[in-house]
């Protein structure tokens, strides 16, 4: 009986492991302010705010944004949106970057990713009074998987966590800073196989209404998973609804084109373009800072 207890014991142990896994806290040279906004799957979520210069919380509004890193839903770096994060902070938002439950690290599926960013843009929200952050001013972005759950913060109702506890408490973005986001999940889109159970409401080009955020989105010419007509219909799609929308089109580029290390010109080109984009839509004031830009990538 007891061998049989023991076994048991073993089996309940590796099964745990085999379905949680801890998402370690992510070390940035002390340039960044760590705090859990979540916990799930037995794991610890962790966001992390880049602050601006004479950041004053208990009197600042500032606008903030969250973004959410790249990955296909199963993994992926949270450290992925760093610069960006650093450049808008150098700009005067509160900047933060957000770390959310994936497939290799605990065994989830795609609605964990949108419920999780959903989370973080609530936990920002309810804690914008702490933080010197505008509640109605809170941008999200990311990257292919991570711009599908930036994407869906702003345009998709719905699909929060069951577990939510602050559910009174809006999860919805004000503004989308997206680079080759995998936003159409239909039977002609990305990862239509892997969603379908939550289709069509995970799907932020099946969902877009005039109530959505402006939205500017970044893609590749080449890109393999996002076909530019998608994106062109997208942006389409938006503004006739009355949404401010942008799509710029990188020519011979593929996925992924915007990362410092894939191409350094279109990271720089990119970054600007986005800060431009929030200095129309009265996000920033002045005008976007190359040499500011360049002196962060010098000093990482």
């Amino acid at each position: 009986m007891r061998r049989i207890f023991f076994l048991l014991f073993l089996f309940s142990a590796f099964n745990t492991v085999a379905v949680f896994a801890d998402t370690e806290q992510h070390d940035f040279d002390g340039a960044a302010v760590a705090e859990v906004y979540k916990e799930a799957s037995g794991d610890k979520l962790w966001i992390y705010r880049f602050d601006p210069s004479e950041y004053k919380p208990e009197s600042d509004s500032r606008p903030a944004v969250v973004f959410f890193f790249g990955g296909g839903w199963n993994g992926g770096t949270v450290a992925q949106f760093e610069q960006h994060a650093k450049y808008l902070a150098a700009r005067g938002m509160v900047a933060f970057v957000a770390d959310y439950r994936v497939k290799q690290r605990q065994k989830t599926n795609p609605d964990a990713c949108v419920a999780d960013g959903k989370s973080a843009i609530r936990w920002v929200r309810k804690n914008a009074k702490r933080l010197g952050i505008d509640p109605n001013r809170i941008a999200a972005g990311g990257g292919s998987a991570g711009g599908h759950v930036a994407a869906t913060t702003g345009i998709c109702d719905g699909l929060d966590d069951p577990d939510e506890k602050d559910s009174e408490v809006s999860s919805k973005s004000n503004a989308l800073l997206l680079f080759n986001p995998v936003y159409d999940n239909g039977p002609q889109g990305y990862g239509h196989n892997r969603v379908k159970q939550w289709f069509p409401a995970i799907s932020p080009a099946h969902n877009i209404s005039k109530d959505d955020p402006p939205t500017i989105v970044f893609l590749g010419s080449k890109d393999s998973l996002i076909p530019v007509e998608t994106a062109k219909k997208f942006d389409a799609d938006l503004q006739a609804v009355g949404v401010p929308s942008e799509v710029w089109i990188y020519e011979g580029q593929p996925h992924g084109f915007f990362n410092e290390g894939k191409s350094k010109e279109s990271f720089l080109d990119t970054v600007l373009k986005m800060d431009a984009f929030l200095v129309a839509n009265d996000w920033l004031d002045g005008t976007p800072d190359r040499e500011k830009l360049n002196s962060l990538l010098k000093t990482k």
